[in-house]
């Protein structure tokens, strides 16, 4: 019986360090990052009213927005779905605090394309294609962003969750 118990162990342990290394670190900054926020932005019940208006007013392009503070848009888990078989489904489920809040169509199709462009990799099974980020930080710094010179915006998010 002895000899079984190291090979338990050694199974127990690559099972724990396989779990823990499909999760990565990643950061985006620039246009990406501002569109990352944006798109999340919208749904977020975390941020005031101003702080969505202003982060949606960069967003579109209005560089010149006046909002004093640095913006913080985060989120627990950010999960789209569309599907090479149903060519109408899409969605993304959202998680905020614990709270989930489900997009499907154009919307969902916008902050899955944003995944896309902000390098998050995709993962599928037959009939599927699935982009999921978790931890998303994204500051935003309004004051830098009306400098037009590529800074400003700044995300972090773990990918493979």
């Amino acid at each position: 019986m002895k000899s079984g118990r190291p090979a338990i162990l050694a199974v127990s342990l690559l099972t724990a360090t396989a779990s823990t290394a499909s999760a990565a670190s990643a950061t985006v900054n620039g246009h990406a990052a501002l569109a990352l926020a944006g798109v999340v932005a919208l749904y977020s019940p975390l941020l005031t009213s101003d702080e969505r208006e202003a982060v949606s007013a960069l967003f579109v392009g209005q560089s010149g927005v006046r909002y004093a503070k640095k913006i913080s848009v985060t989120a627990d888990k950010i999960v789209c779905r569309i599907s090479n078989v149903d060519i109408t489904a899409r969605s993304c489920e959202l998680t905020f605090k614990g709270a989930k809040q489900t997009i499907t169509g154009r919307r969902a199709s916008e902050i899955f394309a944003t995944e896309v462009m902000a390098g998050i990799p995709a993962d599928g099974a037959a009939g599927s294609v699935v982009e999921s980020l978790s931890k998303l930080n994204c500051t935003l710094d309004p004051a830098e962003i009306r400098k037009k010179a590529g800074g400003g915006a700044d995300c972090t998010f773990e990918t493979g969750n």
